[in-house]
């Protein structure tokens, strides 16, 4: 199977050395070190290897079957915001023990005192593990902990301190996404007044190799303002995200805001994160033809799936960005005619589709080779279409540095990123994925639904707030 017997993922750049194996094979899974906060590598006799610290964030590994049914999870709590008040006892835990995954049961080991660790070891701790067999294609990865992005980021934070100084708005998203518009909607009317059919090659082809690149760079760009990095102010960001929505020609940006931070605050939470593909979309899609249908309209799934799993309750912004939306759908087909509107819907949908740009939806988190990476990043030339979102590991771990420093940031903490398996081709990304058996739907690292726990967690805290406001 490819990516552990015959020859290596042609869309994944791994540096097996680290793991101790040959570059022309996959590694022997004995061979594989536990990811994040172990401090030796795991034995040659060992299956698979993760951290097991109560803190670090690092995949314990479980088998697909067991874990459906599971109900353990990570121990710390998800609403603490970002970078606050963890950090002592995150370095408390350092350096703690190494997990191993044999027969489906998780061993510890004593820690290794950090004075031994060599800088070699220090890195290894950051890779994520290898599946010790083909993961079974009938289930998602289920694991037990959280994310690995919280531990790293406060790790990276620590050994470079200065990394604070890459966060902040960046000026040039508003130009460069109003740019993007104006070229959007002048084409929109020149197809319009030349008479060319929504069907015909030429109108076809516009859409799909300047409008899907155009409108992906959009999304994109509201991805970039959904995290509050085009201006200072968070209603000013809004407002822009709805302005430059116009292009995609449905109301989006609003709808996406809410579910794109609980895919970062969650992530790989069944139930929570709308990213994760459900169960009912695995059974159906489970196969080449399942999964290049799957690619072909993705757009559609990222856009129905969150209302089927996760409804979201309408706010002033929701409201604002549909009557905004409509009102320039209005004024467009009545100032140029339909034509003008169905090319920027068939652009977003096409920017959705089987598209190169497009293929970072499914390179971000979808797992390949058999390596249980839960984010990956991509470092080519496309990025300059998309904002760096190929960039997605240094954006997870630091979701406030705008795409213009995310460069930056990863050869200002080499040491963390250089050493991740990473994608070198998004079109093979989206080629093997519909072809390859290492990767599908079913890979997806997931968690369980934690909704309950948090709503006990909050109903505690005001039962103790409660009791302090009787208490004086």
């Amino acid at each position: 199977m490819l990516g552990f017997t015959d020859k290596l993922n042609p869309s994944v750049s791994v540096d097996w050395s680290l793991y101790g194996g040959a570059e022309q094979t996959s590694p022997a899974a004995g061979r594989a070190p536990g990811p994040r906060h172990s401090t030796a590598a795991a034995s040659s006799s060992s299956a698979a290897g993760s951290s097991a610290s109560s803190r670090s964030g690092s995949p314990s590994l479980v088998s697909n079957a067991a874990a459906s049914s599971s109900s353990a999870t990570s121990v710390h709590s998800d609403d603490t915001p970002e970078g606050d008040g963890d950090e002592d006892e995150w370095d408390d835990k350092e350096g703690a023990q190494v997990a191993e995954l044999l027969g489906g049961t998780l061993k510890q080991r004593k820690p290794v005192p950090a004075a031994t660790v060599t800088p070699a070891e220090q890195a290894k701790q950051w890779l994520p593990p290898i599946l010790p067999s083909a993961q079974d294609p009938s289930d998602f990865l289920w694991m037990h902990t959280e994310e690995p992005h919280r531990s790293r980021r406060m790790a990276i934070l620590r050994a470079h301190p200065e990394v604070r100084n890459l966060m902040g708005h960046e000026p040039l998203t508003k130009y460069v996404s109003f740019g993007v518009l104006a070229l959007q909607v002048g084409l929109a009317v020149m197809v319009s007044q030349l008479g060319w059919h929504p069907l015909s090659l030429k109108f076809l082809a516009l859409a799909y190799v300047v409008g899907g690149t155009a409108n992906q760079n959009t999304f994109l760009a509201i991805h970039e303002i959904t995290h509050n990095l085009a201006f200072k102010g968070i209603r000013t960001n809004r407002a822009w995200a709805i302005l430059v929505n116009w292009a995609i020609g449905i109301p989006y940006a609003m709808a996406f805001k809410p579910y794109h931070l609980e895919h970062h605050k969650y992530l790989g939470e069944d139930g929570v994160d709308t990213d994760l593909p459900t169960k009912l979309e695995l059974l159906c899609l489970n196969n080449v033809f399942g999964k290049a249908f799957f690619a072909t309209f993705q757009i559609l799934f990222y856009a129905l799936r969150p209302g089927f799993v996760r409804a979201q309750r309408p706010t002033f912004w929701h409201f604002a960005n549909l009557v905004s939306q409509l009102a320039f759908d209005v004024v467009l087909v009545r100032l140029c005619g339909w034509p003008a509107l169905v090319y920027l819907i068939e652009s977003s949908f096409f920017a959705g589709s089987l598209h190169p740009c497009a293929a970072h939806f499914i390179a971000e988190h979808y797992m390949f080779g058999g390596i249980a990476q839960e984010t990956w990043s991509y470092y080519g030339p496309l990025n300059v279409l998309a904002y760096n979102v190929g960039y997605h590991n240094e954006h997870h771990d630091f979701p406030s540095v705008p795409w213009t420093r995310l460069p930056a940031l990863r050869k200002l903490a080499p040491e963390f990123y250089d050493i991740l398996p990473h994608h070198t081709s998004w079109p093979m990304v989206t080629l093997q994925f519909i072809l390859g058996a290492d990767s599908g739907l079913f890979a997806r690292i997931k968690r369980a639904n934690r909704d309950d726990e948090r709503r006990q967690r909050q109903q505690r805290q005001q039962r103790g707030h409660d009791g302090a406001v009787k208490a004086q």
